[in-house]
């Protein structure tokens, strides 16, 4: 046996989507096998009834130990993790293949149904999987009519119980048309075994201060309710938090205002006074929800105290980053606050008193504590080595801007000397002309992916103090002093459309374009490839060329998405950048370092007390062989619970 297809049917008590695979087999739940649907060497479909009393053939449960037997399942994190708690062993991740990263990997969508939806296969996912899976796989509510039961068992429904079985072994089919239609453009082997260095991360998982966690919780169910109260005494409204309510309580007041959105409500407070400004602080304090996340950390913790499967491998799929699950780590909340273990202490200890006393917010000083509640195991510390300025790096090397690799080489500060190319004046973080930091700022993170005033804008332009009239000028001066990156974007540009048009191969840099069955396929440097569906030309109201390609878009639905030199040029600086960072943390594991978590650009080890950080900042500051004369910087901090430094 050298290929094992698999699906399986489960049941736990815990609800996956928001606790994870992790918690939904952990000991307390529940957790059952009911159905094994699998296939060898892609021979007949085989369903095995556990829930009924039938057994694992031996040679099916050598074959899932094996090292020697490639496993293949949709999300086969959830197969390894489930048939691992089944079996009462770890199952190692390398032999493992996950047919939903290879899906992602050709930029097609992450859901099996989708994928077979748009790949046209000729077994497509059963429809009345949803009903079934309600039915059998989570706990019922307790009726009269079905006596009391809290959960459906095959008996209770013969006929359904087969249509389940018939379901698990369409899907096994399903995944296998699949398998072989992706097949054709094969997952390179160093991606796998990234794969597996992910899985092994998310298996390791990372510990979390429940007692702050719950504390958490507890002083903003309790600042919540004098906010309500205090808002309910001010406006005689039943529910103060209606935006409806409310909005006709301070229109009644002469105050007109069409939403009660953040940025509404932020815009007229210097306007108010009295107890329509306290009104509307109040509406912003109820409205931040800061304990979001500290709620999620509670469901999904799992027995051993830690978290796991907060980071989905190639979650992105068009440029096969990371993306964050359960408690979202990749949009954590900064914190700022100066004396943060005093107030972690306040919040941990209950003085919830002193937390309203010496800070400004509470639900905002919680905010900023969120990062906090993840903690190393005893006896141990966290060592963050981070990346410096990953990206405009990548792109600088890229497009060859010699000024900004010379800054990089000598450790300069990028925002300063943006500004200082654009204006031709000396700028110092805290010396001469330090007010036009704040623009080279600005216009670092808006301008470097072909963005012009609006991008400006929503990066927070205006609320920084540029003016609308400074705006354009600050564009067109970025992108005079960056004629190099100009040229990359429309380079790129002219090469997507010469690869798709001509259907001939385009070499630019260490870049090249494809065209290949239907699929526009951008090689990077490391050996991947970003993939572009259906790709098409079409003439824009500018009258210029620009391409469009089938994708999953921000509605989260398969549909036409366009694109264009910039953009292709932002996708593979962020693929390279991940690259890189898929790489350092390879060394830094080869080194026997413990990732628990990596965020964007940075990598949390935890670490025993003597451990150098020294040492694993510069494992993270080798560049890639494949990047030749890149400049990387990578610096870090230790720490006894995680923040940003």
């Amino acid at each position: 046996m050298k290929r094992l297809n698999i699906d399986i049917e489960t049941y736990s008590e815990a609800d996956l989507l928001k606790s994870g695979v992790y918690k939904y087999v952990d000991q307390s739940s529940g957790f059952e096998v009911l159905l094994f649907g699998y296939a060898v060497d892609g021979g007949e479909v085989k369903v095995i009834d556990l829930a009924r009393g039938e057994k694992l053939p031996e040679e099916i449960i050598k074959a899932l130990k094996s090292p020697d037997v490639l496993k293949y399942a949709f999300n086969a994190q959830f197969e390894r993790v489930c048939l691992g708690a089944y079996l009462g062993e770890y199952l190692e991740p390398e032999s493992w293949r996950c047919t939903m990263v290879a899906s992602l990997y050709l930029g097609l969508p992450g859901s099996l149904a989708q994928v077979g939806a748009v790949l046209g296969v000729e077994k497509q996912k059963l429809e009345s999987g949803k009903d079934l899976i309600k039915y059998f796989s989570v706990p019922c509510k307790a009726t009269k009519s079905n006596g009391g039961r809290t959960r459906n068992l095959p008996q209770h429904d013969l006929e359904k119980w087969q249509q389940f079985v018939s379901y698990n072994k369409r899907d096994v089919e399903t995944e296998m048309e699949i398998l072989d239609r992706v097949s054709l453009f094969p997952v390179p082997e160093f991606l796998w075994k990234q794969y597996a260095e992910d899985q092994r991360i998310n298996d390791l998982g990372i510990e979390l201060d429940m007692e702050l966690v719950s504390q958490a919780i507890k002083c903003n169910e309790e600042s919540r309710d004098k906010y309500l109260k205090r808002a309910q005494q001010l406006t005689g409204l039943e529910n103060p938090n209606s935006p409806i309510q409310l909005k006709e309580w301070i229109n009644a007041k002469g105050v007109q205002m069409d939403s009660l959105a953040k940025a509404e409500v932020a815009a007229v407070m210097d306007q108010v006074s009295g107890d329509v400004k306290e009104v509307l602080e109040l509406r912003q304090l109820l409205s931040k929800s800061s304990v979001k996340k500290y709620v999620a950390m509670q469901t999904c913790r799992c027995s051993d105290g830690r978290a796991h499967g907060l980071l989905q491998f190639y979650g992105a799929n068009r440029t096969g980053r990371w993306a964050g699950r359960l408690i979202q780590v990749q949009n954590l909340p900064q914190n700022h606050i100066p004396d943060l273990k005093v107030a972690r202490d306040l919040v941990k200890s209950g003085c919830f008193e002193a937390v309203e006393l010496l800070y400004d917010s509470i639900p905002d000083t919680l905010s900023q504590l969120i990062r906090t509640a993840f903690v190393p195991r005893s006896g141990c510390k966290f060592m963050v080595a981070d990346f410096s300025a990953i990206e405009a790096r990548v792109i600088a090397w890229l497009a060859g801007e010699s000024w900004r690799q010379e800054v990089f080489k000598n450790n300069g500060d990028i925002y300063c000397a943006s500004a200082s190319q654009m204006f031709g004046v000396p700028v110092e973080k805290h010396g001469v002309n330090a007010e036009l930091r704040q623009k080279g700022k600005i216009a670092e993170l808006a301008l470097g992916y072909g963005g012009g005033e609006g991008a400006m804008k929503s990066m927070g332009a205006i609320d920084m103090g540029l003016t609308e009239e400074e705006l354009k000028p600050i564009v067109d001066s970025w992108r005079q002093s960056n004629p190099n990156i100009v040229k990359l974007w429309w380079d790129v540009h002219k090469c997507v459309i010469k690869a798709v048009r001509d259907r001939q191969p385009q070499e630019y840099k260490c870049l090249r374009f494809t065209f290949e069955k239907g699929i526009l396929f951008i090689h990077l440097p490391s050996g991947r490839r970003l993939a572009y569906v259906k790709p098409k030309i079409y003439r824009n109201e500018y009258d210029r060329d620009e391409i469009s390609y089938m994708g999953v878009d921000a509605s989260k639905k398969w549909g036409d998405i366009s694109s264009y030199g910039p953009k292709f040029v932002e996708n593979i600086i962020q693929a390279m950048s991940r690259d890189i960072l898929a790489e350092a943390m390879s060394r830094l594991l080869a080194a026997g370092y413990k990732i628990v978590m990596h965020v964007h650009d940075e990598a949390v080890i935890e670490a025993p007390i003597d451990a150098s950080l020294e040492d694993a900042c510069q494992i993270m500051s080798k560049a890639p062989e494949w990047t030749p004369g890149l400049i990387l910087n990578a610096a870090g901090y230790e720490c006894e619970f995680y923040q940003k430094d």
